[in-house]
């Protein structure tokens, strides 16, 4: 059977060639040609059947012949706050593997004891397109520029959220517990977010604990083992898809 080639194209249908960079990649790596069948996505839910009408040296012109409306693969919105690490492959690594398994928003935060305060938007939103691509998904996952974390709660005060933290002397429930309650209500499940926040090597702050409780957060752990951040991170994507999957 032959390999169908998918490309990330935004509003697919309101355009007739591929992006310059994936024009590039169809023509000169993978040497399509006029005639060939491949995919497109638009990132929006949508999948496209085309079939390449021209292709030059930068540009490659597309016609579609059928769309293919896609369903999520999960109630709500999963999102995911987390203090980049001070070696920028292992957040990397995390935002490639949370697309992977299905993720709708991966923000960054800047903590009082992050080690790593700068972050290439543009080059995570290049391995989230590569593992969307990689692993069919029909949705691009939203990536935010990193926030300082008091601004970030001031910003996000709608549906469940949730702080992850290692504090014994502060109260904690288990995440997994969290959201399995929360998918034996269907009808919550469907409508509202899942925030989880993920800190820094060292953690957060007692005061960054405390003030995202204060603002509606819910204080929880991770199971008993002491994870690092990108594993910590991505044991919440898994535990949302899990229990909130359809």
């Amino acid at each position: 059977m032959k390999e169908e080639r998918y490309f990330f194209v935004p509003n697919a249908e309101d355009t007739d060639a591929l992006p310059e960079e994936e024009a590039t990649h169809a023509i000169r790596v993978l040497r399509l040609k006029e005639s060939d069948d491949i995919c497109l996505m638009d990132g929006m839910g949508n999948f496209y059947k085309a079939e390449i009408t021209m292709a030059s040296h930068k540009r490659c012109v597309y016609k579609i012949h059928e769309k293919i409306p896609q369903t999520p693969g999960w109630n709500g919105h999963i999102h995911i706050a987390m203090a980049p690490t001070k070696m920028m492959e292992r957040t990397e690594w995390m935002a490639e593997k949370a697309t992977e398994l299905g993720i709708d928003e991966i923000s960054f935060l800047e903590c009082k004891n992050s080690e790593r305060r700068q972050i290439r938007i543009d080059r995570i939103e290049k391995i989230v397109l590569s593992a969307m691509k990689q692993s069919r998904k029909a949705w691009k996952p939203n990536v935010n520029a990193m926030s300082h974390f008091n601004s970030f709660i001031d910003e996000h005060s709608v549906g469940d959220r949730y702080i992850c933290h290692c504090y014994d002397e502060i109260e904690r429930t288990d995440l997994f517990d969290e959201l399995l309650s929360l998918n034996n209500d269907k009808q919550q499940s469907i409508n509202k977010d899942v925030t989880v926040l993920i800190g820094p090597e060292g953690d957060f702050s007692v005061n960054e604990v405390e003030y995202a409780i204060k603002n509606g957060y819910k204080s929880v752990s991770l199971g008993k083992a002491r994870l690092r951040t990108e594993t910590a991170a991505l044991s919440a994507v898994m535990m949302a898809q899990l229990l909130l999957r359809k």
